[in-house]
Formats: structure tokens, C-alpha cells, sequence
């Protein structure tokens, strides 16, 4: 998916990224603590499943065509003089199921069709293995007080996700982050992106605000914003 096609998705606009910029520098005025908000297209390759599908799909159809083996090969008598090629039947099948499988493949590759197509225990373990990458390489992970958090979306997938540094673990119980998540994944479906982001970065600066309170020097180490991802490469 590419950037432009996931931001109409989204309904994102211009004053929507300055509206969530201006709500984590806000959020973060209040708190040492960092917030980082990122969204994926989708979190992984799922050509394995897609593939997998799309063979059964096509096994499927050999599976239907079978019975109709007879009066397929009449059809061939029709057009030939005399006596078919022995492989055309063959060639028919092997077509046709080849046919199917492309089809399925590319029908397997919509959002919509490829939730339904990989099992949702593979879908939140992705997820799962996606956001904290990004924790890594946002560098969340290496703040000064190691009370950086990453709010993390994954679009195809559906599913949200708030990963908190080891400084936040030992006060604020990933519970409450799961909830500020759910939330999240409600407003985005309901089509309120911008709301749904800036309601998630008020809320996590108001925990992060009561344990992590800001200090006379409090230096912005990570950069403000959403930040939208390409597409995952593995």
C-alpha cells in the first residue's frame, strides 16, 4: 500500500498531522517521558498465506471441474475433424486451475480478504514482532529516564498496539496502556483518525504526567508527529 493510499484511508489531512504534533509536544510538556506514534500499512508479508489460499482455491476448482470431465472433452470433439489431441483435456485443467490461483492470489492481496486469509494468531504475533522493531529503531528504546512509549497502528491488520520502555513497566501496568489501545482501535474505526490519535496522546500524557512529572531541564528526544512507515520487508 502505498503512503498516499493509506492517508485517504486514514482521512488525514495536513491539519490533522499538525493537530497530533502539537498534542505529543503538549502531552510531552507535561512529563520526561517520550511518546512516539507511527502506523504501518501492514506489519509483515503475508505472501505464504496468500499463496496458500489461493492453491486451495484452485484445488477447489480442478475438484469442481472433474465431474464435467465428459462433457468438456464432447466440446472438444466438436471442434476437431477427427479424433482431439490426447493433452488438450490435460492443458484445459492445467489452465484453468492456473487461472484460479492468479485470480484468488490477487483477490487474497485485499485487506479485507487477506484478514479473512491468515489466521489471527499469525496476524497479532506480526504485529506484535512489528511494533517492537520499531521501538528499536525509533529509538524509544534509549531515552534518558527509559520512559519512552511507542503508539504503534497497523492498518491491514487492524490492531493497535502501545509498547512502554522499562522505566514505565515498574509504575504503570501494561493494562492500562491495553485500554488507551482498544480505544484507539475504536476510533479508528469508526473513521475518526485524527480524534482517535490525539484522544491516545492526551491519555498516555496524562500517566506518564503522574509517575515521569517533568523537571526544570526537560530536553524533547525524540521527534514529535506521526510518522507513517512503508510497507515491511520480511
Amino acid at each position: 500500500m502505498k503512503y498516499k493510499t493509506l492517508i485517504k484511508k486514514l482521512k488525514l489531512r495536513d491539519e490533522d498531522f499538525k493537530a497530533i504534533k502539537e498534542a505529543v509536544a503538549t502531552a510531552e510538556a507535561k512529563t520526561t517521558g517520550e511518546i512516539a506514534v507511527a502506523v504501518t500499512p501492514e506489519s509483515a508479508r503475508y505472501c505464504f498465506w496468500e499463496l496458500l489460499a489461493a492453491d486451495f482455491f484452485g484445488a477447489l476448482v480442478l475438484v469442481a471441474m472433474l465431474p464435467f470431465s465428459d462433457k468438456i472433452q464432447a466440446l472438444y470433439h466438436r471442434l476437431y475433424w477427427q479424433n482431439e489431441p490426447s493433452w488438450i483435456l490435460p492443458l484445459f485443467f492445467i489452465i484453468s486451475c492456473l487461472a484460479a490461483v492468479i485470480l484468488a492470489f490477487y483477490v487474497a492481496n485485499i485487506p479485507a480478504v487477506d484478514r479473512l486469509v491468515i489466521p489471527r494468531s499469525v496476524r497479532k504475533t506480526c504485529v506484535t514482532n512489528r511494533a517492537f522493531r520499531y521501538f528499536t529503531e525509533s529509538g524509544v528504546y534509549d531515552t534518558k529516564e527509559h520512559s519512552g512509549i511507542l503508539i504503534f497502528v497497523s492498518y491491514m491488520e487492524r490492531q493497535v498496539r502501545i509498547v512502554a520502555d522499562s522505566g514505565i513497566s515498574k509504575h504503570i501496568s501494561q493494562d492500562l496502556w491495553n485500554l488507551i489501545a482498544d480505544e484507539l482501535a475504536e476510533n479508528l474505526r469508526k473513521g475518526e483518525a485524527a480524534k482517535a490519535f490525539t484522544t491516545a496522546i492526551e491519555k498516555c500524557g496524562e500517566l506518564l504526567a503522574e509517575y515521569f512529572p517533568p523537571h526544570e531541564e526537560n530536553p524533547n528526544e525524540l521527534p514529535d508527529g506521526l510518522v507513517i512507515l512503508e510497507d515491511a520487508e520480511w
